[in-house]
């Protein structure tokens, strides 16, 4: 009697355990945010618990502006100091690497002074804003 419960009891868990793949299903992806696809009713649920996440504030200076000083002379003039740092990077990088030398001495870009002057470590290059006062200095070692 006891080996005939004991059979049975074998032969129904394989029996269930051979029988749970058939309620397998196909698994299907599909995105919540609506830009990728998914409904565009869960937009606003979205941007809110963006806006519940969010742990930043803007200044609240009244003359904040994230995309420039405000005045259009000023801007052009900060595009202007860049553009010129860009070109002073490239003859440094040029200088290092061969090409068009820019040769060792005092040099004044727009509002900048630049000193350059070859060491046995590599290049110094001390630049000075005249306006603001400020400086920086980079050595470029040599490869």
């Amino acid at each position: 009697m006891k080996n005939r419960i004991f059979s049975f009891l074998v032969f129904s868990l394989i029996l269930l355990a051979g029988s749970g793949t058939g309620f397998a299903q196909q698994l299907i992806y599909t995105p919540i945010n609506p830009n990728f696809g998914g409904s565009s009713f869960n937009g606003a649920w979205l941007q809110s618990e963006a806006q519940a996440e969010k742990r930043f504030s803007a200044p609240s200076s009244p003359s904040y502006n994230p995309y420039g000083t405000g005045s259009t002379l000023q801007d052009f003039q900060s595009t202007l100091d860049n553009a010129i740092l860009s070109e002073l990077s490239q003859k440094i990088v040029t200088q290092v690497f061969g090409e068009n030398a820019l040769t060792p001495g005092h040099y004044q870009f727009g509002n900048y002074m630049v000193d350059i002057n070859p060491a046995s470590d590599g290049i110094h290059i001390n630049i000075q804003d005249v306006l603001n006062g400020g400086s920086t200095s980079v050595v470029v070692p040599y490869y």
